[in-house]
């Protein structure tokens, strides 16, 4: 499977994402590294005569906003100035992929958008009408996160999970995410000469996890290795492939296509659009902890009782949503709670039958539907 997945080609990926992070975009000194730019916009030229629908989610508008400005730090010195260098690199960002994309004859769309566009469901659907019809108009849409508004607590933080996160949306067949590095290695590449890279991730387990770095290597960017295995959850939890390869390469795409190095996380089985939505948060409002017996009925596919409630965390109200977590820390799951957090506290590790007798009444007998929650 591997070998056919192998370059995303355009016969079995339709709709692919493809994130470009600052340190390959633009150089230490702050400039666009146009003649690399350049082939890879001739690479996304090629897949689009091929039928393949292409968005693309770039970093690079604080980076080139900073040197604009001369702020110190690349622009990161402080929210005020990321945001500051954001509003300013942001034009010349999106002034640059719509010249070179035209140079090819492709018409290029802006959008940005923030965190909160995408956790809240409304808001989320409107994300995804947009770049369903963008597809629909034969245009390649140049996503980024909105940084001239963003704050610490409303901000992806990194492109590869809002990568992840927009190919979701736009229901995408697989994201390749451009690194400094050419895959998931054992150990860090740059640090360890004995790592060794996976070609292909089935599953992504506390071994995977405990693989990544969260180093930056530039400096420039945001995100590590980290980020990018949190991506490929999101990814294949809504049933994308994912790939990490080199951006170090001129037409990093046709490179990877005709034989070079990858790593990818193949998808899992989709859940449903609402449910793969659920997966896919990034911000909850609360955590409910349960014991091994839930843990073991969740997996079964049952609804979250009280009586398997060892612990609830957090303020939230009916309709939030939660994280399932086991004794141990491991987030199993994710849900649309039934009851508000005072309620909820009551009503941990009783019985069902007993709820009315607690609260006065029992609009519900579970905390968590099996229709509303989704398994990460």
């Amino acid at each position: 499977m591997t070998h056919l997945l192998s370059g995303f080609p355009p016969a079995l990926v339709r709709r692919l994402v493809v994130k470009i992070g600052s340190a390959l975009l633009v150089d230490p000194a702050g400039q666009v590294r146009t003649d690399w730019l350049r082939t890879l916009v001739a690479d996304v030229a090629a897949r689009k005569t091929a039928g393949q629908q292409v968005i693309i989610v770039s970093s690079g508008a604080i980076a080139l906003g900073a040197r604009r400005l001369g702020l110190p730090k690349g622009g990161r010195g402080s929210l005020e100035d990321a945001q500051a260098a954001a509003a300013t690199g942001q034009i010349a960002l999106s002034q640059c992929w719509a010249s070179l994309l035209h140079e090819r004859g492709i018409t290029a769309a802006q959008m940005l958008v923030t965190l909160d566009d995408l956790e809240n469901r409304r808001r989320y659907l409107n994300a995804s009408a947009t770049l369903e019809r963008l597809m629909a108009l034969d245009v390649v849409p140049v996503v980024n996160e909105n940084d001239s508004v963003a704050t610490a607590e409303i901000r992806f933080g990194d492109n590869d999970r809002l990568a992840a996160r927009i190919g979701q949306a736009a229901r995408a067949d697989a994201v390749v995410l451009l690194s400094d590095v050419d895959g998931l290695y054992t150990a860090n590449p740059h640090a360890d000469a004995g790592a060794m890279r996976i070609e292909t991730i089935e599953r992504i387990d506390a071994r995977i996890m405990a693989m990544a770095d969260t180093g930056s290597a530039s400096g420039m960017g945001s995100g590590g290795m980290v980020s990018k295995v949190e991506a490929a959850r999101i990814a294949t939890g809504a049933g994308a492939h994912l790939a990490i390869i080199s951006g170090k390469v001129d037409a990093p795409l046709t490179r990877w296509a005709e034989g070079g190095p990858g790593s990818i996380f193949l998808a899992a089985p989709g859940q449903g659009a609402r449910k793969g939505w659920l997966a896919g948060r990034l911000t909850t409002r609360g955590r409910i902890i349960v014991d091994a017996g839930a843990e073991r009925a969740l997996g079964k596919g049952n609804s979250l009782l009280p009586a398997g409630v060892a612990q609830v965390e957090g303020v939230f109200a009916r309709g939030d949503v939660v994280d399932i977590v086991t004794e141990d820390g491991r987030v199993i799951a994710r849900g649309l709670v039934e009851y508000d957090s005072e309620a909820a506290l009551r009503i941990a590790g009783r019985r069902s039958e007993d709820i009315a007798g607690i609260l006065g009444e029992m609009p519900r007998s579970v905390l968590v539907h099996r229709d509303h929650m989704a398994m990460v």
